[in-house]
């Protein structure tokens, strides 16, 4: 089912392996990417993954999608979770790459019901586990 703006279509991968995400905590993270203009899933993070592992799945200049499904203690010390989507969109990407990213983030972001957080990363600093912790809180 393609976007009209964007050309754009979403496997079935890529919602199916959300909602395990999500529902059965089947994986920490999933990265997606764009190829012959759909998104697909392109790596798992099984439920024991790290964020460092997460963050090692982001190639210096390539433009991707990821969640994260973030656990957390809040300040009353009671366990929370939170799944984070990131656009990952590093300058050194190539222009037409980034457009194509960023007129389909939306779409996609739709498609995948339960996403709690949003963020944009151009360099790895912009998604630091600081700031992820911030934003979770």
């Amino acid at each position: 089912m393609a976007n009209a703006a964007s050309g754009m279509a979403v496997h079935d991968d890529c919602k199916l392996k959300f909602q395990e995400l999500k529902s059965k905590r089947s994986y920490r993270y999933i990265v997606f990417k764009i190829e012959e203009q759909q998104v697909v899933v392109e790596k798992l993070g099984g439920p024991t993954a790290s964020y460092e592992d997460f963050m090692a799945c982001f190639p210096p200049n390539e433009c991707r999608y990821a969640v994260y499904d973030f656990d957390f203690t809040t300040n009353e010390n009671c366990q929370k979770s939170k799944i984070f989507f990131v656009a990952w969109s590093p300058d050194s990407s190539k222009v037409r790459m980034k457009m194509v990213y960023a007129s389909s983030k939306d779409r996609f972001k739709r498609e995948l019901d339960g996403i709690q957080v949003d963020m944009q990363a151009t360099d790895p600093s912009e998604m630091s586990l600081d700031l992820v912790k911030a934003r979770a809180m």
